[in-house]
């Protein structure tokens, strides 16, 4: 058995290696559409028809959320919140690196990207609407992939709400109508991969002085 733990090592070592590179950002206030590594094709992170994946969170109209990050690849770099009342196709990427508040979609914008920081939060206002299959999107637009528009400037992240009077806060999975309450921490998977990944994680911040 022993004989077979590097074996286990370098498998997972494997897994690990082609996911991480496809990830700059991760949220984590909130569990994503498609998870921490499927960010790089628009408008949500990976190809999809603008359904809501399986982590629906309802809120009040015109709460205040707080939207939390970390960027643990670090890029030159600005950051952009919208949201949209119906799916996702309301979404449109900025035409240009320094285009800002380019259409109505748009609820915050040049979110700055500071040297040597990590971990960002925002405290986002909902619009004071009701909608039952609305979604949040967060991107970072990187500054250093000239030239710009060429499909590698942007890394997409979705976040699926329902804005409901007197409905929130609250999780609902959209397929079982159950409570996804006892997420403890939207960056931990099944088994050992999770606590591996959560251990990596935990591992970078403290080198970084976290």
């Amino acid at each position: 058995m022993l004989r077979a733990l590097p074996w286990i090592a370098l498998a997972l070592a494997g897994a690990l290696a082609p996911a991480t590179a496809l990830a700059h950002i991760e949220i984590t206030s909130h569990v994503t559409r498609h998870g921490k590594f499927e960010q790089k094709v628009g408008p949500c992170g990976a190809a999809d028809d603008g359904s809501p994946g399986s982590m629906i969170y309802t809120y009040e109209p015109g709460e205040v959320v707080t939207i939390a990050w970390d960027e643990f690849i670090d890029h030159p770099a600005y950051y952009r919140i919208a949201f949209d009342p119906d799916g996702s196709d309301d979404f449109v990427d900025p035409a240009s690196a320094d285009e800002r508040y380019s259409n109505d979609a748009v609820l915050l914008d040049g979110i700055e990207d500071l040297p040597g920081v990590h971990d960002y939060s925002v405290d986002l206002t909902l619009p004071t609407i009701e909608c039952e299959a609305c979604t949040i999107q967060v991107i970072q637009v990187m500054l250093d992939k000239a030239p710009f528009g060429d499909g590698n400037d942007i890394y997409y992240h979705c976040i699926d709400v329902r804005l409901v009077v007197g409905g929130g806060p609250d999780i609902n999975t959209d397929e079982e109508g159950g409570c996804g309450c006892d997420v403890a921490d939207p960056r931990a998977g099944d088994g050992l991969l999770g606590a591996l990944l959560l251990g990596l994680v935990a591992r970078g911040r403290r080198r970084r002085g976290a």
